[in-house]
């Protein structure tokens, strides 16, 4: 019986090997993994099984070596299924999941593979390993104890059992959302409903409801992009309620996708792996290698910046309030009232709103400015690239070249919001960079969900979603401009508390007035933003921090208490969310970031479970970081630029994180330079 060729499988002949998505079909993931996966373990049971005393080369380096058809396999698939997905990808996505976390369980928990990697950890210092090696096999030694390695049988028979269950919920949890998510329209069904808003706004809805068929009304979804301004701009409040809180209870709706057993079980499950390998707690056992190193570490810094934040939070109320009342609103707030008047209320202290702004910022332009920085800090270029099919026809790909125009890279942007995409905005790689069999480059993606314009006009962005543009270029550029040998410590294989920084760093320059001068240009006219404009944008850069940071901080203080704390068999997650939220006494007129039962970056995986903290503990960074341009008096300053390409952008995981940020700042930051930056101190 002939086997039916599998693309997947192949070796692309295609430009740049960038995946050849024309030719790929849902059905073909679920043999392909079989195949690949059967390889895989093939592959390392042989590492295992050599005969020869363990060396570097025949352990550590065959192990980066092996289940490469699978790597390239999953890379494909599981950007599809964060950023295009359908029935069938997520059926196999419900099938492969757990055989992915039993074969990966299979090869941590390899007795011989472990004693191996043991043998070359006690030998070390006779090993002659240069830096690079030696931080590769402390990463390979460190993971497979983490994952259970150096536990009796039946405890590692027990974390195996663990690791394929956590994989089967997490997938769950981000099915539901993303269900949640797309399952919901605000229909806005007369010009009543239309009621204050801006004519972008109102552009953006009647495209989100020509996609859903609805060509003669109006839609509302629950991407950010399409929510947040019209919470902004709304005067039917009536509406602004009944859209917040569809958008805040996702994965809270009682019916088949809601999450919250899925929490319950996850916690649990974490927390008896936790203690397995001897952690008090799963937020002890995930901190502890990172650069907080405990719990206590996190809480100290979250509740420093907890109480300014509080404070300016609660003064912001104030002022909304009475901004409310004389407008003949309600005397006090609701969370779904916030975004409202504190949009009247920028206009009235900075004479600034939204709909005078966001035809400054086109979606085209701001890419440009992105790419711009990168050319003035790294001597990058961008070339975009016809006749390449991509997964989805929003998705744009471009050629990017370093300061001697020789290939550093393939950069794909999908941009636009869809209802096969998860929300949120991501950086991830089809490929990642390494130089262990020649000079394998990198293909990164940053995928967005900004509201697509009608056919023929131009996409504009909030000042905000331009902010997340550069935010998530910045991590493209952490994994475009790596330059390692190892696939394991790649681009953004760093510490998850480290992995912000270059993200958030790059974020300062969307302000500089240069950048600004140069694309934040009008859509019609192409004249450049007024100075006078210009000025009170970057005024108002602190306007409304109180909220912003309250609501981030609730979600960052809450994953951390749920995952430190013991808790009953049959504790309530929502009733915990509460009973924490009441503890730090948390504002009523606002409400977390990301509430538990949608809570993805803790819930789809491990990724940011009890560390959602990472976003502001990358933050005392990356405040500290911009200032070492202040200090040289350039925002592009040479010499600082290149210190900051050697020893963040382009360095991987190769040393400990605070050796990396000490060797390009001199110093570790302190707390303070975050609170000026927020402007709550």
């Amino acid at each position: 019986m002939s086997v039916s060729p599998n693309i997947l499988l192949e070796t692309w002949k295609t430009a740049y090997g960038i995946p050849p998505f024309a030719q790929i079909k849902p059905e073909d993931f679920e043999p392909a993994f079989d195949v690949a996966l059967k390889a895989a373990e093939e592959e390392v049971q042989a590492i295992a099984d050599n005969p020869q005393a363990p060396t570097f080369e025949n352990t550590i380096i065959a192990m980066e070596k092996a289940g490469k058809q699978l790597e390239q396999v999953a890379g494909v698939f599981f950007n599809l299924t964060g950023s295009n997905t359908n029935e069938t990808l997520q059926q196999t996505e419900r099938t492969v999941v757990p055989k992915l976390a039993a074969y990966g369980a299979r090869v941590k928990l390899n007795p011989t593979l472990f004693n191996r990697i043991k043998t070359l950890k006690d030998n070390e210092a006779s090993l002659g390993l240069d830096a690079e090696q030696a931080r590769v096999l402390e990463r390979y030694y460190t993971s497979f104890v983490r994952a259970g390695a150096a536990l009796g049988e039946q405890d590692k028979k027990r974390m195996a059992e663990i690791s394929e269950r956590l994989a089967t919920l997490g997938t769950q949890f981000a099915q539901n959302v993303l269900a949640d998510e797309a399952d919901y329209k605000l229909v806005l069904e007369n010009v009543e409903d239309l009621e204050g808003l801006p004519e972008f706004l109102v552009e953006a809805a009647k495209e989100a409801a020509r996609e859903r068929g609805l060509d003669d009304k109006h839609v509302i979804t629950l991407s950010r992009s399409s929510i947040e301004p019209f919470l902004q701009f709304s005067t039917r409040r009536d509406l602004r309620q009944e859209a917040f809180e569809a958008w805040s209870k996702r994965g809270e709706t009682g019916g088949k996708t809601d999450n919250r057993d899925l929490v319950r079980e996850t916690i649990a499950l974490r927390k008896e792996r936790a203690s397995l390998l001897g952690f008090d707690s799963f937020a002890h056992f995930k901190t502890e290698d990172t650069m907080a190193k405990t719990p206590e570490a996190v809480n100290e810094l979250l509740m420093n910046v907890w109480a300014p934040a509080k404070s300016r939070a609660l003064e912001e109320a104030g002022s909304l309030a009475a901004l409310s009342k004389a407008a003949g609103g309600p005397d006090a707030i609701a969370p779904w009232d916030w975004r409202h008047y504190a949009e009247k209320l920028r206009k009235a202290e900075h004479d600034l709103d939204e709909a005078e702004l966001k035809p400054y910022f086109q979606l085209d332009k701001m890419i440009e400015a992105a790419f711009y920085t990168a050319n003035r800090l790294f001597g990058l270029s961008f070339k975009e690239l016809d006749g390449i099919s991509l997964y989805h026809d929003d998705a744009r790909v471009f050629e990017v070249l370093d300061r001697s125009g020789n290939h550093l890279g393939i950069f794909i942007g999908d941009y636009f919001a869809r209802s096969s995409k998860r929300s949120g905005a991501w950086m991830s790689a089809f490929r990642e960079q390494h130089g262990l069999e020649g000079e394998v480059r990198p293909i990164i993606v940053n995928v967005m969900n900004f509201s697509k314009a009608p056919a023929g006009q131009q996409t504009l962005l909030t000042f905000d979603d331009a902010r997340t543009l550069f935010h998530e270029f910045g991590h493209a550029l952490h994994g475009l401009m790596s330059n390692v040998t190892f696939p394991l410590i790649s681009g953004t294989s760093v510490a998850r508390d480290f992995v912000e920084l270059p993200s958030q760093l790059y974020e300062h320059w969307l302000s500089e007035p240069e950048v600004l001068r140069k694309f934040a240009v009008h859509y019609q006219t192409g004249e450049p933003i007024p100075e006078a404009l210009m000025q009170r944008l970057l005024d108002a850069s602190n306007f409304n921090q109180g909220f912003a940071t309250v609501e981030y901080l609730a979600t960052a203080i809450v994953d951390m208490a749920i995952h430190s704390r013991d808790h009953a068999a049959d504790f309530d997650p929502i009733g915990f969310e509460r009973e924490v939220l009441a503890e730090i006494d948390m504002p009523s007129e606002i409400i977390m970031r990301h509430r538990v039962p949608h809570l993805a970056h803790a819930f789809c995986g491990d990724g940011y479970s009890a560390g959602y903290y990472s976003y502001m503990w990358s933050e005392v960074m990356d405040a500290d970081a911009f200032e070492a341009f202040k200090e040289a008096g350039d925002p592009f300053h040479e010499e600082t630029a290149r210190k900051l390409e050697e020893h963040i952008y382009s360095a991987g995981g190769k040393q400990d994180p605070a050796d990396a940020y000490m060797a390009f700042r001199g110093r570790m930051p302190e707390v303070e330079a975050l609170l000026k930056g927020r402007g709550l101190i």
